[in-house]
């Protein structure tokens, strides 16, 4: 357990003025731990001992930031705490919450239903919940979800804007003629989703140039469109990035990306019913406007992810 909090600790000093993912995913997992002790490995990590509990994040700057917010409400209410930071996409936290080598990941309501159930069209948040449920591993739970909501988005640099006359009231819609001279960067993952490349081919009839798989709405993703490398790219509506290089984000009218609110996903047997309640209150304070000040103090003021966490938890009375 000592070895683990030291390497997470070098995890957050490292990750302080880039703290998004940098790599392709196999690099990134490799990254998670020392070469030489396996149980910083997230991918083979057991259970925490002694009635602890592992707090997750997915491979992209905000999860990091919720997944510390969450771990030190838990630590408020006396639990003790693992940190298991930058693991890697839904695809492989999934499963590790699945078999318990994670016990808490922050998620995003539409994203994971998406995953689970592509066909699924829910309408409102309530429904979403229900969808998800139905579809949820017996040993997985959700907790309430918060009003913070953080999108998947279609946006264009500056210039593409400028060619194309996209403004913020354009749509993806928009690109349907111009789609096969640009050039679309994201995840890897974002190809083969359908809140990704397949959707917005059956539901806007996009077909790009090409895609350039970057990473999960980080610094290579908005580099590559800062520097044109790629014209369009799924960025995080939270990020904010978009208003300081102009980027704008195009509307989805046909709600491909759904919902994306903020919601706890944990393995029931892996957490007690007092943290459950104590991460129900940080969703009861999380709105958009705080998720995105708070994201603004890590990516661009380049704070550390574990300080932001503690000072807002502080500030809202939960710590």
């Amino acid at each position: 357990m000592t070895s683990n909090k030291r390497t997470s600790r070098t995890i957050r000093r490292n990750r302080g003025a880039a703290v998004v993912a940098l790599a392709a995913a196999t690099a990134l997992l490799a990254g998670c731990g020392s070469s030489d002790d396996t149980a910083d490995n997230p991918l083979t990590v057991g259970k925490a001992s002694g009635g602890g509990v592992v707090v997750g994040s997915n491979n992209f700057a905000e999860s990091i930031l919720l997944a510390d917010i969450y771990g030190e409400a838990l630590k408020a209410k006396g639990i003790k705490v693992t940190y298991k930071p930058n693991i890697g996409s839904r695809e492989t936290t999934y499963g590790l919450l699945q078999n318990g080598a994670v016990s808490v990941l922050p998620e995003y309501n539409g994203a994971l239903l998406a995953y689970l159930d592509p066909k699924a069209a829910p309408k409102t948040v309530e429904a979403t919940t229900t969808a998800i449920e139905a579809k949820l591993d017996a040993k997985l739970g959700l907790l309430k979800p918060s009003s913070a909501e953080n999108k998947d988005s279609v946006t264009v640099n500056a210039a593409t804007a400028k060619k194309y006359h996209l403004t913020a009231k354009s749509s993806i819609a928009d690109l349907k003629g111009v789609a096969g001279d640009l050039v679309l960067g994201g995840s890897p993952e974002f190809q083969t989703r359908h809140q990704g490349l397949v959707g917005l081919k059956s539901v806007y009839g996009l077909d790009f140039k090409s895609f350039k798989a970057l990473d999960a709405g980080g610094k290579l993703t908005q580099e590559a469109l800062k520097q044109n490398a790629v014209q369009v790219a799924d960025l995080f509506t939270t990020d904010p990035t978009i208003a300081k290089e102009n980027f704008v984000v195009l509307r989805d009218p046909k709600n491909l990306f759904g919902f994306e609110n903020v919601q706890p996903l944990v393995n029931k047997k892996a957490l007690p019913q007092k943290g459950a309640a104590a991460l129900d209150a940080v969703s009861a304070k999380l709105d958009t406007a705080t998720l995105l000040d708070l994201d603004t103090q890590v990516q661009t003021q380049k704070k550390d992810p574990l300080d932001v966490a503690k000072a807002w938890l502080k500030s809202a009375g939960l710590d």
